[in-house]
């Protein structure tokens, strides 16, 4: 029987979790009135969901939107796991908030007696693990680990408490990656590398290296998987002038969701680029570019005709009021060029930015070299409605690099949607930031890194 704090730790690990979680339940956390995880969207950084899908609900003789998003969740105890088939988490943009439901039905060894009271003091502990399941343990008020847990401080995530991997782990999370940090700026010009599915380091010689070769050096192999990169933070490396003034080179590159509807999607890039793409300017024969910068509240943009909007959302109330809307680029006469829809963008932006880590690195070369620097921004505690509020005032945009080039009678197409903003608004994005200065090594004090 799992008796203290220490045990509901240990089980979580045996299981997989590599995050661990809890939530102090409320007595309107229940089983009938759904599990309360907080207002906005924030619960999306934590908990892993599949894609959010809109489900039409009739409601006094209505229909309604409601989004939802299936999470693989498991009971867990001494005898193993048990699938809870139905648990997913519901939206509610008009609050906006988020709730999990579903957590009992179709799951005979869930904790029923736990999560159908309105007792008070109950706790219900959440492990992640990195393949996206989620792992939970509800215990009531009298239980030795619930005793143990509101006798102590916690960091906090929104409205979770996120515990330690173990009572006795040195070291948590962001202190490790700090560590890890700390030893890559102090190995000075590092040789520009990509580390291969096969856990080997190769050598990497085009110009865009530098995030490859910080993402090697902390074992993160490149993949498609929208989730953070190392121990629950993304990793981002930013290009800047020296490392005495940190001074930015070129915007940052938050995400780059490809759009899911408009011609661009439901007719081709190729199309898309017929309509709207523009020759080279540097007059490179056989070549097709779409690129710019693009704001909502914007003209049209003069080399492709198209403008920025948003569908749907209310930037002054911070509301979503039509789900199925979206980030829009538009032709003069209202024509979908490329949409990108709330539930596709905002399932992106929180599972990759609820911890993010922006690294300032320089390059050298060829052969292609980079070196980090000291001075780390810790960034923490997003959520959707902070993005497109940014977005609909132009502090976020879109700055796509998508082009067609037709060598030898071959296509080869690029596609890149790139959503920037400045380095300088970056702390405006998130509820908390902090610059950390790695304690002083070869390269930390700034100057130009030498070999």
């Amino acid at each position: 029987m799992v008796a203290s704090l220490a045990g509901v730790l240990g089980l979580m690990r045996e299981h997989g979790a590599s995050r661990i979680y809890a939530k102090k339940l409320s007595p309107n956390d229940n089983s009938k009135n759904q599990v309360y995880l907080g207002g906005g969207f924030a619960a999306l950084n934590v908990i892993p969901h599949s894609e959010i899908e809109i489900d039409q609900r009739q409601i006094r003789g209505s229909k309604q939107d409601r989004p939802k998003a299936k999470v693989r969740f498991f009971w867990v105890s001494e005898e193993g796991l048990t699938l809870a088939p139905d648990a997913n988490l519901i939206l509610y943009p008009d609050y906006p908030e988020v709730r999990m439901s579903g957590f009992l039905k179709g799951c005979r060894a869930a904790p029923s007696d736990i999560m159908t009271v309105r007792d008070a003091g109950r706790v219900l502990f959440l492990g992640t693990t990195p393949e996206g399941a989620v792992l939970g343990f509800a215990v009531r008020e009298d239980h030795p680990a619930a005793k143990e847990l509101i006798a102590r401080e916690w960091p906090t995530l929104g409205i979770f408490l996120e515990l330690p991997f173990s009572l006795t782990s040195a070291g948590d999370p962001r202190e490790r990656l700090l560590e890890e940090l700390r030893r890559i700026s102090d190995r000075g010009w590092i040789p520009s590398q990509k580390l291969g599915a096969d856990g080997i380091k190769h050598p990497y010689r085009a110009q865009n290296g530098g995030g490859y070769t910080l993402e090697a050096e902390l074992g993160i192999t490149p993949n498609g998987y929208a989730e953070p990169d190392f121990l629950g933070w993304e990793i981002k490396q930013y290009a800047v002038t020296d490392f005495r003034n940190y001074r930015p080179k070129t915007p940052v590159t938050l995400m780059t969701p490809e759009p899911n509807g408009g011609i661009y999607k439901d007719q081709s890039v190729t199309e898309f680029l017929r309509r709207f793409g523009y020759a080279d300017k540097k007059g490179r024969e056989g070549r097709i570019n779409f690129g710019g910068v693009y704001k909502c509240g914007k003209d049209f943009h003069a080399d492709t005709g198209l403008s920025m909007a948003i569908r749907g959302f209310d930037p002054s109330s911070g509301k979503i009021g039509d789900i199925n809307g979206g980030i829009e680029l538009l032709t003069r006469e209202g024509e979908p060029a490329a949409t990108w829809s709330f539930a596709a963008m905002m399932a992106h932006w929180n599972r990759k930015h609820a911890q993010a880590a922006y690294v300032p690195a320089l390059a050298d070369g060829p052969p292609p070299r980079y070196a980090y620097g000291s001075q780390i921004l810790l960034c923490e505690q997003t959520d959707f409605i902070i993005f497109l509020k940014a977005f609909a005032t132009g502090t976020i945009y879109y700055d796509p690099a998508v082009k067609l080039e037709i060598v030898d009678g071959i296509q080869k197409l690029k596609r890149r949607s790139q959503f920037r903003v400045r380095h300088a608004d970056l702390r405006g994005l998130y509820g908390h930031s902090e610059t950390v200065i790695l304690p002083t090594g070869p390269i930390a004090g700034g100057g130009p890194v030498h070999p």
